[in-house]
């Protein structure tokens, strides 16, 4: 399981996997992509992460307030190729990122100003391994009536991993073979739907690839 202590001590050429080193950022760009975030930052408001997959249930950095939130515009999508963490180049899974169109319910964590710099390279480590994502600064608006300005990872759709095909059918036999140094992607997928189910949350798509993903995992199948 990926911990903050994990992510601490952790190689990113060897603790993932075996990535690509043409995919692999350096720490010097994970530190440049983070200053330039940071630099177009709304105002001098509090820096919210928000989380729509592993974050809601496992965000591993510090925070001191948490709420539930809806972005408006994108939508949840199984459309990253994963060739680490929980899937190989050999035989890649899928992970979740984010597309446009729709919305997402998920987490919205406040990192207090006083953290910033402990807090946020462990999730540019987390997240940004070979900079598949496009860190964006989103409105949310929180379930207890505020509306805030927080930071999402949108999937970079010119990115080399980027998969467009994210239909059920496609990628369920993808997440059901793949695993890696983290663990199945499998588990990824049913800890999301279990999530998903504790939030209230509805996604037709997610729940037919979850129902799919359990069928290929039942003996004979």
């Amino acid at each position: 399981m990926l911990t903050r202590d994990f992510l601490l001590k952790a190689d990113c050429r060897t603790a993932f996997g075996d990535i690509d080193e043409t995919l692999l950022w350096t720490g010097e760009q994970r530190q440049a992509s983070l200053c330039e975030t940071l630099a177009r930052r709304p105002g001098r408001g509090a820096v919210w992460i928000f989380g729509y997959g592993s974050l809601m249930w496992n965000p591993a950095f510090e925070f001191d307030d948490v709420r539930a939130g809806k972005l408006t515009g994108w939508h949840r999508a199984f459309c990253l190729r994963l060739t680490a963490g929980r899937g190989t180049a050999c035989k890649p899974g899928r992970m979740l990122a984010l597309r446009e169109g729709g919305e997402t319910i998920g987490m919205a964590y406040r990192i207090p100003e006083t953290e910033l710099d402990a807090e946020l390279p462990l999730l540019w480590k987390r997240e940004m391994i070979t900079g598949c994502y496009l860190p964006t600064w989103c409105h949310i608006a929180l379930d207890d009536g505020r509306d805030i300005d927080a930071l999402v990872f949108i999937m970079d759709a010119q990115h080399p991993l980027f998969e467009g095909d994210t239909r059920p059918e496609v990628i369920a036999p993808l997440i059901a073979g793949a695993s890696g140094p983290l663990g199945t992607n499998a588990q990824y997928l049913f800890s999301l739907a279990q999530q998903c189910q504790k939030m209230g949350i509805v996604d037709e798509n997610m729940e037919r690839l979850n129902y799919l993903v359990q069928a290929l995992h039942q003996p004979g199948a």
